[in-house]
């Protein structure tokens, strides 16, 4: 029998259709309270004497949306993603937990989280022992309350992407990096140089203790709301953004900026139903599509500017 946590996000009302976008990218049960529109209901006779106490006492002027995790998902890394979403969405919204703390949850979903082996690349467990086999590179990863295990179809197609296209001595931009795994990937894969940034401190601090961890030096971590923080005079090989399609969207128009001659762009963390959204918007701006990768419903696309 399964087992579920609940996580909730709340806000006014406005931001409803935000809310139940970004919820609805869990690929979970969802479920959403709004009680915008009970008064008018009542007036028209729709419920009658029907209603209960406590819904009639309910704020009218916020509503909230909610999710179903099972068990074996990793607490920590759905709640990054949602945090970090919303974060860069700039929606003023609470993202909690019901009837379990993060903490707990983090702790018990470790049972579930083994060796991903995605191409030459094993992501493993900080606590497990793992042997590689011949020619594997292996990432050791405790992603804390971070994005990133490896376990999400987005970051399983972007590291599968950049073992594809990363050049060696290349240099990386890695925007909303998470727990770092993209970064740590791309230097054990052979960039020269990986810049990571996350609006999120949390995440920025999980991707510094990861970096450590893999002892890759040419990682650098930082915070920066997307392309903010970044060294305009610095131009990147590669630049990952595993993301959502509204934020990558909303920095197509400079992403360019920072890309070398020659370049790619990967962008991930977008539905199928938008990918289209994404590429065409890009292609308006002078790229070209390279190639599409899809996975359970979630889009990557890579990007080349001539």
């Amino acid at each position: 029998m399964n087992e579920w946590t609940q996580i909730k996000v709340s806000g006014r009302r406005e931001l409803l259709d935000t809310m139940t976008a970004v919820m609805s990218m869990v690929d979970a049960a969802i479920q959403v309270e709004d009680y915008g529109d009970l008064d008018e209901m009542i007036l028209d006779g729709v419920y009658g004497d029907l209603i209960d106490e406590s819904v009639l006492s309910a704020d009218r002027e916020h509503a909230s949306v909610s999710v179903y995790v099972p068990r074996e998902r990793p607490l920590g890394e759905v709640m990054a993603f949602l945090r970090e979403r919303f974060a860069s969405l700039g929606a003023d919204v609470t993202v909690e937990t019901v009837g379990v703390s993060e903490e707990d949850w983090e702790e018990t979903w470790k049972q579930y989280y083994h060796p991903v082996k995605i191409g030459r690349v094993v992501i493993v467990p900080a606590w497990e022992k793992y042997e590689p086999q011949e020619g594997e590179i292996t990432v050791t990863m405790d992603p804390g309350m971070a994005f990133g295990t490896g376990t999400h179809e987005t970051t399983r197609l972007v590291i599968g992407l950049i073992e594809k296209y990363m050049k060696d001595g290349g240099r990386v931009l890695d925007l909303g990096c998470g727990s770092g795994i993209l970064s740590i990937c791309a230097s054990k894969l052979g960039a020269d140089s990986c810049f990571a940034y996350d609006i999120d401190p949390v995440a920025v601090k999980v991707a510094r203790e990861n970096i450590r961890e893999n002892s890759v030096e040419n990682v650098h971590a930082d915070v920066s709301d997307l392309l903010s923080a970044v060294d305009r005079e610095k131009k990147y090989d590669l630049i990952v953004a595993n993301i959502v399609a509204d934020i990558i969207l909303r920095m197509s128009g400079d992403v360019g900026g920072y890309l070398a001659d020659g370049g790619v762009l990967i962008v991930s963390g977008i539905i199928d139903e938008r990918a289209a959204d994404v590429t065409d918007a890009f292609e308006k701006l002078g790229y070209r599509t390279v190639e599409q990768a899809h996975e359970n419903g979630w889009c990557a696309a890579v990007l080349m500017k001539d």
